[in-house]
């Protein structure tokens, strides 16, 4: 049995009722986004309910826009000089994109990257970094604010002992859980993941799946993802991108045993991508 039908036949046996519910508020909005590169269009007429407090997969082949989608919800690709957006993406009631407060935006909105990209500092030093950033300088309230952050992201009883030591002697695993922890410091509301395990060990990814249960109880995930059985594992819903459109998004459960456009059928099942 193919690992596309393994994880068929995991959600033909077993549904859980997490991935069945259908009335979650509805924390981001999407209508209509289109976004250019110059004259290359990257997005066509996104449009899209992202739920409060469960996982988002995005999935599809490469260059099907799913990363770049991502990055329009907290603004990331305002840094590139040729991108055009037009459209509307609405978190909790106010259109982000009529907003001129990004940093205020990318603090609800936290982001972890492919690569951890830490700080060549102290483990305390790269979580402490965003609160003093943002006037907290009482000793007290930051040592609070590091352990809370650490115990969040699964990794404190790893790095207790060793706070002052260099994040960057850690493993890869552990550093990617720092930076979950930096992000989480910062109590965003969402926390956008691009592909975080693509360079970690099947058991650093593991690790990180099984936080990633944790952390849904208090916010609101979405992750690009190329692995489609971690999109199974971890995702309440999922969404099918294809050259830059949404061709299908439901429930994981749905999308994975009984898809209704035969493009997705195709995808997950391993025809193609």
């Amino acid at each position: 049995m193919s690992v596309s039908e393994h994880v068929l036949q995991k959600y033909k046996r077993d549904k859980s009722p997490i991935l069945n519910r259908l009335d979650g508020k509805t924390k981001i909005k999407v209508e209509n986004l289109n976004l250019f590169y110059g004259e290359k269009q990257a997005l066509f007429d996104v449009s899209i309910d992202i739920k409060e407090k469960e996982i988002t997969a995005l999935i599809g082949p490469s260059g099907c826009g799913k990363s770049t989608f991502l990055r329009t919800l907290n603004r990331m690709n305002d840094l590139i000089d040729s991108v055009k957006i037009n459209g509307k993406i609405i978190i909790d009631g106010e259109d982000i994109y009529k907003s001129n407060d990004v940093i205020k935006l990318r603090t609800k909105v936290g982001m972890v990257f492919q690569k951890p990209n830490l700080f060549p500092m102290s483990i305390f030093d790269n979580i402490a970094y965003g609160p003093r950033m943002h006037g907290i300088k009482n000793k007290g309230k930051l040592e609070q604010i590091v352990e809370e952050s650490l115990r969040s992201a699964a990794i404190w009883d790893e790095v207790k002992d060793r706070l002052k030591s260099s994040a960057l002697g850690l493993s890869g695993g552990q550093q990617q859980r720092v930076a979950i922890a930096r992000t989480i410091a910062m109590k965003p509301d969402v926390i956008l993941m691009d592909e975080p395990t693509s360079a970690l060990d099947p058991i650093s990814t593991l690790k990180v799946e099984e936080l990633l249960a944790q952390m849904k109880e208090d916010f609101t995930i979405v992750i690009v993802t190329h692995n489609m059985q971690q999109a199974a594992r971890v995702s309440d819903r999922t969404a099918f991108f294809l050259n830059g459109e949404i061709i299908e998004f439901d429930e994981t459960s749905k999308i994975f045993s009984t898809p209704t456009d035969q493009r997705t059928e195709d995808y997950v099942t391993g025809r193609f991508g």
